[in-house]
């Protein structure tokens, strides 16, 4: 059975779109691995080399028109990429008098399922209905969260949407875990990392921290995971760790 996990956290800037991408690479070493770029900033599609203003066909076009086939760019650093750019803003305002629109992206999966052992789906960093898309969708939803106070406290939000989701619409998605980001060894992050421990592992297992990095930054710049840009760095065994939950589901 394929497993579709969706990267999903309602705050920006909290390692998302990187940890998608780094993790998808991880599972491409002995998988299938499909990546589905929904958040109209296309930062996914940007750090997989493609450039987002030149691309004729996005995950838009499935999503608004069911017939058309999913988008996909093939042996990206052993993995495909569903692409998005500016363009997939208009779809939730287009989407707006579609019936039963929260299936669509499940829908446009559907076809091509027997094709990947993991779908990993890029949320925007909002609730709206991109990310409603990509829960309803999923399977699973890994779940990164910086450490930091203002992304612990807005957890309880991000659950009671995961929460909604898993009630009216997708009631087996399941939480695949928690991921504490952008650590840096000072005391907020300490008390922070704690909380987040103590608080979420009675839901789901909370995966070791990764550190803040500015090499996380440098391998995006030139369009590779981590693992390629600096095979040595301390944070690839988190990943490859992650990696190995995903694995487990």
């Amino acid at each position: 059975m394929t497993k579709i996990i969706a990267i999903f956290n309602q705050a920006g800037g909290v390692m998302k779109t990187s940890l998608t991408m780094n993790l998808g690479y991880h599972l491409s070493l002995k998988h299938k691995v499909l990546l589905v770029d929904t958040d109209p900033q296309a930062s996914l599609t940007t750090f997989m080399g493609l450039e987002p203003h030149e691309l004729e066909e996005i995950v838009a076009d499935s999503l608004l028109t069911p017939e058309t086939k999913l988008p996909i760019h093939t042996d990206l650093h052993g993995m495909d990429l569903a692409p998005a750019n500016i363009t997939l803003s208009a779809v939730e305002l287009q989407l707006s008098a579609v019936m039963a629109r929260e299936l669509r992206l499940k829908q446009a999966l559907e076809p091509i399922l027997n094709n990947y052992d993991f779908i990993l789906i890029d949320c925007p960093p909002s609730l709206g209905i991109l990310s409603i898309l990509g829960l309803c969708a999923a399977t699973h939803v890994l779940v990164p969260v910086q450490t930091h106070y203002k992304a612990f406290k807005g957890t309880e939000l991000l659950l009671d949407s995961i929460k909604q989701v898993k009630k009216h619409i997708n009631p087996k998605l399941a939480i695949a875990g928690f991921v504490p980001t952008l650590y840096v060894n000072a005391n907020q992050d300490k008390v922070i990392l704690e909380a987040l421990e103590q608080q979420l592992s009675p839901l789901a297992k909370v995966y070791p921290k990764i550190p803040r990095a500015t090499a996380f930054a440098d391998a995006v710049m030139n369009s590779q995971p981590l693992a390629v840009y600096d095979p040595k760095h301390p944070a690839i065994a988190v990943l490859k760790k992650i990696a190995q939950g995903m694995e487990k589901l």
